[in-house]
């Protein structure tokens, strides 16, 4: 018969063990990160959207469902593309995409930004986007959410 203090530290060495080659293996993740990816996200914050929206250096695109769009209103200057869509859009010719949405295409190094109404679903577009090529593809994780009290308070600051 094994004595209880001798399985004690048997199961304290496996679980220490464990614990000790994880720690390890992030540890030289750590040293390596770059091999993962060279891309860098970045999260547009309201008034970065703001500026680049008045600038007309990016194309914003609202990744909500049409009746969303309609419900509870838009950013001004973006395009509605449902994010079951992104793909397949950023894939299309020019001229369908013209034809289909009444924008230019991006081209995969334009300045793209995906908003939705609280930073899901763009999230999702920014990896579609990102998977494709769009190296200079950000999120608006704020969306239509933040978005519109931000509006709202410039508003009614005015008045």
């Amino acid at each position: 018969m094994q004595r209880p203090w001798l399985l004690f530290g048997s199961a304290r060495f496996w679980i220490l063990g464990s614990a000790d080659a994880a720690l390890w293996g992030l540890k030289s993740m750590k040293g390596n990160c770059n091999n993962f990816s060279t891309t860098v996200f970045k999260y547009v914050t309201y008034k970065e959207l703001k500026n680049l929206l008045n600038s007309k250096k990016i194309m914003l695109i609202d990744v909500r469902e049409p009746w969303e769009v309609l419900k509870h209103g838009k950013i001004p200057g973006s395009v509605n593309i449902p994010l079951d869509e992104v793909g397949e859009a950023l894939q299309m010719n020019s001229k369908d995409f013209r034809d289909k949405y009444n924008e230019v295409k991006p081209s995969k190094s334009d300045s793209v930004v995906f908003s939705c109404l609280a930073g899901v679903r763009s999230k999702k577009a920014l990896d579609t986007a990102i998977s494709l090529g769009f190296n200079s593809a950000q999120q608006y994780a704020g969306g239509w959410k933040e978005w519109s009290t931000y509006e709202y308070s410039e508003k009614k600051q005015e008045n």
